[in-house]
């Protein structure tokens, strides 16, 4: 059974931005020390997987360096947006094809590739952001999130935020409402005229629908490493059984720890220092290379499409 594995290339400041935290207008960055330590990982596993970067990174001279080193190593790498707003859906149109002429070619310019699939920020997306993509030529989406445990999620961000009721507003669809549960796992093709976007939804645990990225897992571990380690197996093999190709979702922070000094002591997990959190992720992902055939998303998009052709 295949799988794919995806790292949202948030930054500091986009991080920094979302929780509405001051200084973030200065772009703060930690892609010079997250992006050597995922790529040492892939490498050691032998595994090829999408960074959707954030066009507003690729804009930026201090991160060339690190954008160029994920497209050298042979890494897919994915549109996140130019500006990392979790309020796609309040975007007109003519606000979304800006969003992406601008992130494509900042995107293009700092990696040498041009960017086929799509995940919002925040799991944000609305009908013409799907139409705006598949207009661009889009192959795939992957903004959706199934899980009834996104107002929750979402509470525990306002709780530990500065927010005013106003940014609150424009957040008030991040991580999706208690609806997105019912949405499917498995790829599909989106509808109507819509269709051949393919949509690969972020996998979260069959029928319970409970989410099984790695940010989750390394905040269960933060109370027993054993537990988180069980959890996610008992994820994995049960999307086996259901037969739910799992895309996995990874972050930054799933590699980064208090010892890393980014003022983002507020995410979950990041009470830890970042070496435990790495080798938690080497026995995870490297069991995970066991179970499933890695892929990129934009491998496991061709494999869906010439499935669902048959």
């Amino acid at each position: 059974m295949i799988a794919s594995i995806s790292l949202d290339l948030d930054n500091q400041w986009s991080y920094m931005k979302t929780h509405g935290d001051a200084g973030w207008e200065q772009f703060p960055t930690y892609l010079h020390v997250v992006v050597p330590r995922v790529l040492e990982l892939l490498d050691d596993l032998n595994l090829k997987i999408t960074f959707f970067v954030v066009g507003q990174d690729a804009d930026r001279d201090e991160n060339m360096g690190a954008l160029r080193s994920i497209a050298d190593a042979g890494h897919e790498i994915g549109n996140h947006s130019f500006h990392h707003e979790p309020w796609l859906h309040l975007y007109s149109r003519e606000q979304i094809v800006e969003e992406f002429v601008r992130s494509e070619a900042c995107i293009e310019k700092a990696t040498g590739q041009r960017t086929v699939g799509f995940r919002g920020p925040g799991f944000s997306y609305s009908s013409d952001v799907l139409s705006v993509l598949k207009e661009r030529g889009y192959e795939y989406d992957a903004s959706t999130f199934p899980t009834f445990l996104g107002p929750i999620a979402r509470a525990y961000y306002f709780l530990h935020s500065g927010l005013g009721r106003q940014e609150k507003d424009k957040r008030k669809q991040l991580f999706g409402d208690w609806k997105a549960g019912f949405q499917p796992l498995r790829p599909y093709l989106w509808k109507g005229n819509l269709s051949p976007l393919i949509e690969i939804p972020v996998t979260t645990m069959p029928w319970f629908k409970v989410p099984i990225h790695l940010s989750y897992i390394m905040y269960l571990a933060t109370f027993s490493r054993w537990l988180a380690a069980r959890y996610f197996y008992a994820a994995m093999n049960f999307c086996w059984i259901n037969g739910v190709e799992p895309s996995l979702l990874l972050h930054p922070l799933d590699f980064m720890g208090r010892n890393d000094n980014t003022g983002l002591d507020f995410f979950p997990g990041m009470s830890s220092a970042f070496e435990p959190k790495m080798d938690l992720a080497r026995e995870l992902l490297g069991w995970m290379a066991t179970r499933f055939e890695c892929l990129a998303m934009r491998e496991h998009a061709k494999r869906v499409q010439l499935r669902l052709a048959v």
